[in-house]
């Protein structure tokens, strides 16, 4: 084994004592490469390669320290934006952070002295928004990302029409208020000084008067309440013997519209049924309890049994399987395949896909079989439409 060798001891060891920062006067930034002690880094610029790269940078300084400044920015604003958002941070504890990665750009190979005038720097150039306090600077990134300045768009929009609608419930209740007050004077109390005529005359109280009122004001009502129920009865006698009189709106008949309307439904409600499994159509298999081999597979099925069960012989493999309904699924073709309807008004006829709703989760067919052929059926939920085999 020998000396430069990968897996030498020494080779080892080196590697070993390079791990972590080492000290910075003992870096060289042009060359990208750290010394462990004074006398690494004097073997080091005494170095062929030194000079070489000091030659190269001699000729255009100014570029060599603009690349540095700039990898320094990017590498710092980005630790900031994905470490800590757009929190309000000290810039020293964001610096620490940086400078642990041992492959960082060192300061000192910057325009920027230190980290007070980078600091000044971002908060000019509007980079980040800077303050200073006794306990030093203070950062705190400003996102100009297209998409986050969207999504605050979105939530301020959103903040804005919510409280739009509770402007508009509350103008709505207080014209509501307004109108039940409409026409209704409230009656305000009169008070007028207490005053006796005669002076040699005695004040009486009768406890029992406002009893005796109470009832004659309840006689008094019920007489009003059986004159005013007479009225009314004989008003509805009147009316129903007018033949030219309107019906009252609770018993207003119903529209020619309405109860088609009715009906339509009525025929939908009766023509569903709670199975759907049709011979040959093909269905894709939902269940795992039959192993990963038969999962989301497609099959077709050759014989309905009870209703509720089906034989199914599977596409790929050709092995038969006896499922229930709720273990399988129909299958959706592409527009221009031959389907069947298997479940609603329509159930049994075979048509044409003509087009797929996938936001409705309905599909569009022309039966092409029976008395309705060349008939156009929108709206058919997935569940009640499959592929033909």
């Amino acid at each position: 084994m020998g000396k430069s060798d990968f897996l030498s001891p020494k080779a080892i060891a080196n590697r070993i004592k390079s791990k972590g920062l080492q000290k910075l006067r003992w870096y060289c930034q042009m060359c990208q490469k750290q010394c462990r002690d004074e006398n690494g880094f004097k073997c080091h610029c005494m170095s062929e390669s030194h000079q070489r790269q000091l030659l190269l940078a001699s000729e255009n300084p100014q570029q060599f320290m603009d690349y540095f400044s700039e990898e320094f920015r990017h590498d710092f604003l980005e630790l900031l934006r994905r470490r800590f958002g757009t929190k309000r941070v000290h810039n020293n504890i964001v610096y620490n952070e940086y400078i642990s990665h041992r492959e960082h750009i060192h300061m000192n190979a910057t325009q920027w002295e230190t980290l007070t005038d980078f600091t000044k720097w971002l908060g000019r150039e509007g980079l980040c928004k800077v303050d200073e306090t006794p306990k030093g600077w203070y950062i705190q990134y400003i996102d100009r990302d297209p998409e986050t300045i969207h999504r605050q768009q979105e939530q301020e929009r959103k903040k804005k029409q919510d409280l739009d609608d509770e402007e508009k419930t509350a103008k709505f209740i207080e014209q509501q208020v307004r109108r039940g007050l409409e026409g209704k004077q409230l009656e305000m109390p009169v008070y007028t000084e207490l005053s006796r005529e005669n002076e040699e005359e005695k004040v009486t109280f009768n406890l029992n008067k406002g009893a005796i009122t109470s009832e004659a004001a309840s006689s008094k009502t019920s007489t009003l309440g059986q004159n005013a129920l007479e009225m009314v009865e004989r008003a509805v006698k009147r009316k129903a013997a007018t033949p030219s009189s309107g019906q009252p709106k609770e018993k207003k008949k119903k529209s020619a519209l309405d109860e088609l309307m009715e009906l339509e439904l009525e025929k939908k409600r009766a023509s569903r049924r709670d199975y759907w499994l049709q011979p040959e159509i093909i269905v894709k298999i939902v269940t795992k309890k039959l192993g990963e081999q038969y999962y989301k597979k497609k099959a077709v099925i050759k014989e309905v049994i009870d209703k509720y069960a089906a034989v199914v012989r599977v596409i790929d493999s050709g092995h038969k399987l006896k499922l229930d309904q709720t273990h399988l699924e129909t299958v959706i073709p592409a527009p221009g395949k031959k389907v069947m309807v298997l479940n609603g008004e329509y159930r049994g006829n075979e048509g044409i896909l003509e087009s797929i709703k996938e936001k409705r989760f309905s599909v569009t067919i022309t039966i092409d079989s029976g008395p309705l052929k060349g008939c156009r059926v929108e709206d058919i939920q997935y569940e009640d439409v499959s592929k033909l085999a």
